[in-house]
């Protein structure tokens, strides 16, 4: 493939990975403050972190879903229960890096605010595992099929 094409195609994998994120995201965020801000007290106010791992698997199964059946539509379908396996096991990566940014965020810096949770949680947290997402799904969950 030439490098024009290779990149055209990049960002076409690229603008849906983010597409099927942005999803998932709004899952996960709204989710999270629903469980942790909602309210006077939310229902795991203090429990941040049982609160984020809850929403990010859920926002994680709906960006799944799209990847699956749409940014990587094109590319070989191994067994659902591998491809999903593999992927939730690739997103707790991406779960440990928001924890430690969020938990960085609560008990080291003593941050406590809707604010200074989503913007270590939601905003570093989400853009250094998205990094990571993308750098192994397409590697790992959906391989492109080898040339013949």
């Amino acid at each position: 493939m030439a490098l024009g094409d290779r990149g055209r195609a990049l960002g076409r994998e690229a603008s849906g990975f983010m597409a099927a994120g942005t999803f998932g995201v709004a899952v996960d965020v709204g989710l999270y403050n629903a469980l942790v801000h909602l309210g006077e007290h939310g229902l795991l106010d203090d429990q941040p972190l049982l609160a984020k791992t809850i929403s990010l698997v859920a926002g994680t199964s709906v960006a799944y879903v799209g990847n699956r059946f749409w940014t990587y539509r094109d590319r070989p379908r191994g067994s659902v229960a591998r491809e999903y396996s593999l992927y939730m096991a690739l997103s707790t990566v991406a779960l440990v890096i928001s924890l430690a940014c969020l938990a960085f965020s609560r008990y080291v810096l003593d941050l406590r605010s809707p604010f200074a949770d989503n913007v270590s949680a939601n905003v570093i947290g989400l853009a250094l595992g998205s990094l990571f997402r993308f750098l192994t799904y397409r590697r790992y969950v959906f391989p492109e099929q080898p040339a013949t």
